[in-house]
């Protein structure tokens, strides 16, 4: 390389290395950033948390579950020590009017909802026309005492599909039987809760949700809603997705769970033989779910009853005390 153009080589080495070294304070960060010498890009900050919702969920057991107290009012006395708001109690009843109204007043204790006690033998959906009478007659009775407790639903097995009781006959019979006692329900303004059960009828989310829709039809304020209950859909389902699909058909619910693994290993009905939390109903999600439809969230709360093996008041706190858990997920 001659002289010369050593001296333009050194010229231009020099005028590069002052862009990238001792240029000014942003020329030197371009350079770096090209060079790939730049520091790497601190990760953004993590999100926030959503702040957590506020659930108003209120807590009761079925009046059976207790294996305490002689009278009614006793029984209620003992809800309310194991820190329960609530009951459901069955419709027709021996018990009077007097007892539980008197119970209520003295501890507080609401009977939120009661439960059609004769459905499994007087079906809707009976080919026998005087057995479905009988079954609407039981469900009158229903809706008056539940009037007089301020009950605001009544649980309903509306059908059962079996060899002799098809299931077109079922939704057919059920509603037309429904349809005579819909002036009555609304006027007592207490919801007919239809629930799923073992009845072999209504065995999807969306099936159940057009019946219920069905029953309504273009009444909006229709007095027909859906009891779901979380532990009777786990052999087949995933509450969570009934949740989002009933959506806002949702009147009250029931609080169970059910192992798979047990229904397997032990036969069908030794899964539910479990604690609440302990089986496979996948309660975060499902509590998600309840969020976001409102239920849990509703600010005149919403009730959750149990329906588990009772005992005496040992157990009902314990039972509380897990439903308490699974609420806080």
């Amino acid at each position: 390389m001659n002289q010369l153009n050593r001296r333009n080589f050194m010229a231009y080495s020099t005028s590069v290395l002052g862009v990238a070294g001792v240029g000014t304070p942003a020329s030197r960060g371009a350079s770096a950033e090209v060079l790939g010498l730049a520091r790497s890009p601190q990760p953004p900050a993590e999100p926030k948390p959503a702040p957590r919702v506020k659930r108003t969920l209120k807590k009761a057991v079925m009046y059976g579950m207790l294996a305490e107290g002689k009278t009614v009012l006793e029984r209620f006395e003992i809800l309310r020590e194991c820190g329960m708001d609530g009951v459901e109690m069955d419709s027709p009843s021996r018990i009077t009017h007097d007892e539980v109204l008197a119970a209520m007043e003295k501890t507080g204790i609401k009977v939120h909802g009661l439960v059609d006690s004769v459905h499994w033998q007087f079906h809707l959906n009976s080919p026998e026309p005087e057995i479905r009478k009988k079954g609407i007659e039981a469900l009158e009775t229903a809706i008056r005492d539940a009037k007089a407790y301020s009950s605001t639903s009544i649980l309903l097995v509306p059908a059962l599909v079996n060899g002799r009781q098809p299931y077109d006959e079922a939704w057919r019979l059920s509603i037309e039987s429904l349809r005579t006692v819909t002036p009555m329900a609304k006027e007592a303004g207490v919801k007919i809760a239809i629930e799923n059960v073992w009845n072999n009828f209504l065995l999807s989310p969306l099936e159940a949700a057009r019946y219920v829709d069905e029953l309504n039809g273009d009444d909006k304020n229709g007095p027909y809603r859906f009891h779901f209950d979380i532990g009777n859909v786990i052999n087949f389902g995933w509450p969570d997705q009934w949740v989002k699909i009933l959506g806002a058909r949702t009147a009250k619910l029931h609080i169970k769970d059910f192992s798979r693994k047990k229904r397997d290993e032990q036969g069908l009905w030794k899964g539910f033989d479990v604690e609440l939390g302990d089986g496979d109903a996948g309660w975060a999600a499902t509590m998600t779910a309840l969020d976001e439809t409102g239920y849990s969230t509703a600010p005149e709360g919403n009730w959750a009853t149990a329906e588990v093996g009772g005992g005496k008041r040992d157990r009902i706190k314990q039972v509380g005390e897990q439903m308490d858990r699974l609420f806080a997920m």
